[in-house]
């Protein structure tokens, strides 16, 4: 084969046209150039912050959608970007292969192979990468330089075609803008993007889109480690204060006594250890968004001043008589059930309600399905980076093993189980060649985590109110953990996931009483 025919030139045009999903329109165009260029893996990636990101692939491992590859670390890639025209690597070229170990029509290391890569350019600016495969040695050496160029303007076409229908330049903006309000340790923990394509997934960033331009509160619900901060962040940047802060408190990790002057700030001498004035976060955050995380962990009198200034946007310092004016947005986070915690009388019903103006449940990682290996990619690459290695993959047993796994942890879990994992593939096998994490390098464990001993509700003869079941509830199954815990409180408080101030409290308020025996 010299050249493509005009008819497949054609009908790939035409699908410029057509009404389709981002991802159906770049299967298509992959699908069509495999028939006119035959080869092994195919890809189609956009350039992003000095990243290629892949956005379809064909013949590459599921996890390759992950990944994103940064430049300064893969040499043809970079070479594609600046030759600024189609570049077909020598089958002994020594750059090493960003898809290595990657290919499903190759286990283990590629062979001496065909590598074509083509950079994707409109209005002078590069905006992605097709990458073409094929375990044929020359296999494109006799394509010509203009057909090649012909499909490059062909595959760019798409891609500029798909960036102006759904908004990713904008998005794009608002994610650089995203990344400079928030902490380099923060991006490198979670990501700046929510990832995964599930059924979940979708709805979860159509809701999103549907409320982000607003200005609702928005409680943000889920289980320890889905992701809730990513989503606040993603709440922010596509929020109509995008230029305004994000700023963040964990309501969790502050001592009650402190919460207040955190949250809106005191003036200097306001109380013992006050030497200079504070602006709280209220205030840091005026005219953006503020984020409290762990909300359901405030105390109850915390509770009745933030109530005031989400009704009123009026915060006082602690130590000020005059009140202050701040316009916020708040977005709060938890992974306790506060329906219940009203029940039980542990959160106030009215900040409840004005906290889940809009409420957000975040999905957990279980329910997401092929997303994990997605995740698996993104964090396999951000490992392979920190150790230095050539290559970083999961073994087909491994990817059937992290699907069937139920994640009580969730994304969370699924980043330090890789980085684990990893570190022990480098042990058995070296940080030479590529390192595959097999599954007896992965410690999950699939038996479900022990739970503690839950009391029994009252027969259905002694009925009582909810709050009143509620509280007997509590009542059992904190002295049970108390007497198993030999009555120490902060052995029951770790037991029963609470701050051990507030298992206290709670306690005194259920009449539980500890007698010590004097010897």
């Amino acid at each position: 084969m010299t050249d493509i025919n005009h008819s497949l030139l054609v009908s790939i045009a035409l699908d410029l046209a057509t009404s389709l999903a981002n991802e159906d329109r770049f299967d298509r165009l992959l699908t069509a150039l495999r028939k006119a260029i035959p080869c092994d893996a195919i890809a189609l990636l956009a350039y992003r912050e000095s990243q290629a990101v892949p956005l379809a692939i064909q013949g590459l491992s599921t996890d390759t959608r992950g990944r994103r590859f940064h430049l300064d670390d893969h040499p043809r890639f970079k070479a594609i970007a600046d030759a600024g025209r189609p570049v077909r690597f020598a089958t002994d070229s020594d750059l090493p292969d960003p898809y290595d170990g990657l290919l499903l029509a190759e286990a283990g290391d590629l062979p001496v192979h065909a590598c074509m890569g083509l950079p994707l350019y409109s209005d002078n600016r590069l905006l992605g990468f097709l990458t073409l495969d094929s375990l044929q040695p020359d296999s494109f050496d006799s394509i010509g330089e203009r057909t090649l160029e012909v499909v490059s303007a062909l595959a760019a076409a798409t891609l500029k075609a798909a960036m102006v229908l759904d908004g990713l330049e904008q998005q794009a903006q608002r994610s650089v803008q995203v990344m400079q309000e928030l902490t380099s340790e923060a991006l490198s923990r979670d990501g700046s993007s929510l990832l995964g394509g599930s059924a979940v997934m979708t709805r979860l960033k159509q809701e999103l889109a549907l409320v982000a331009p607003s200005d609702f509160t928005v409680l943000v619900l889920g289980e320890t480690g889905v992701g809730k901060e990513l989503v606040a962040r993603t709440l922010h940047a596509q929020s109509n204060r995008r230029q305004a802060p994000l700023v963040h408190i964990n309501c969790a990790a502050l001592p009650e006594q402190l919460i207040e002057s955190e949250l809106f700030g005191h003036t200097k001498g306001a109380f013992t250890g006050a030497a200079n004035a504070r602006t709280g976060k209220f205030l840091l955050a005026d005219g953006g968004t503020l984020f409290l995380d762990e909300v359901g962990e405030l105390s109850l009198a915390t509770q009745s001043k933030l109530l005031r200034t989400l009704q009123n946007g009026e915060i006082q310092p602690v130590g000020q008589d005059r009140v202050q004016l701040v316009d916020v947005r708040v977005i709060a986070a938890t992974n306790r059930n506060l329906k219940a915690e009203v029940a039980a009388g542990r959160f106030r019903a009215d900040l409840y309600h004005r906290l889940s103006v809009y409420p957000i449940k975040v999905p957990p990682l279980r329910s997401r399905g092929a997303d994990i290996l997605l995740l698996a990619g993104f964090f396999l690459e951000n490992t392979r980076r920190r150790l230095g290695l050539k290559q970083l993959k999961l073994g087909q047993a491994t990817q059937s093993l992290l699907l069937a796994y139920d994640w009580p942890g969730n994304v969370r879990e699924l980043e330090h189980c890789i980085s684990r994992s990893a570190l022990k593939a480098v042990r058995d096998q070296g940080q030479q060649g590529f390192v595959t994490i097999n599954p007896g390098h992965c410690d999950l464990d699939s038996t479900p985590a022990p739970q503690p001993n839950r009391p029994e509700l009252p027969a259905d003869d002694h009925p009582l109110s909810l709050k009143a079941a509620v509280d007997a509830f509590q009542r059992k199954l904190i002295s049970d953990v108390l007497a198993r815990e030999e009555h120490n409180w902060s052995a029951t408080a770790r037991h029963l996931e609470m701050d051990r101030a507030n298992l206290q409290r709670l306690a005194k308020r259920l009449g539980i009483r500890v007698k010590k025996d004097l010897a």
